[in-house]
């Protein structure tokens, strides 16, 4: 059974940064694409960053997030720079049937969540 489950999130201020976990078991992060979702208030879920079994990512905010991968750990990881009100979102991890996972219908799996508050 794979379990995705998030940690990290939490209340920053804007500008700031903040590194969200991902601990997977049931699964092996190196042998799928993960990705990580967000879903603000009011909003529908959205893609956020995606990483391949082989490494290759994809990233829908450029230049602030970055999305990595420890093998030993079986951890995925979301490192958030220069993070901005409009980052507020819980953010999901996910595991994706196809690449690259744009869109929430291809996600297989979800964790449950973190909530990433930014204050202004």
């Amino acid at each position: 059974q794979v379990q995705l489950v998030e940690s990290g999130g939490g209340l920053v201020q804007a500008g700031g940064s903040l590194r969200l976990s991902c601990a997977a078991s049931g699964c092996t992060v190196s042998s799928y694409a993960m990705a990580w979702f967000r879903q603000a208030p009011g909003k529908e879920r959205e893609f956020v960053a995606g990483i391949t079994w082989s490494g290759d990512t994809t990233n829908s905010v450029k230049g602030r997030f970055t999305i990595s991968r420890d093998n030993a750990k079986n951890m995925v990881y979301l490192q958030m720079n220069s993070v901005k009100y409009e980052d507020t979102a819980v953010y999901y991890c996910a595991v994706a049937g196809v690449w690259p996972p744009m869109t929430p219908t291809v996600v297989d799996y979800w964790g449950k969540g973190t909530l990433v508050t930014v204050s202004s």
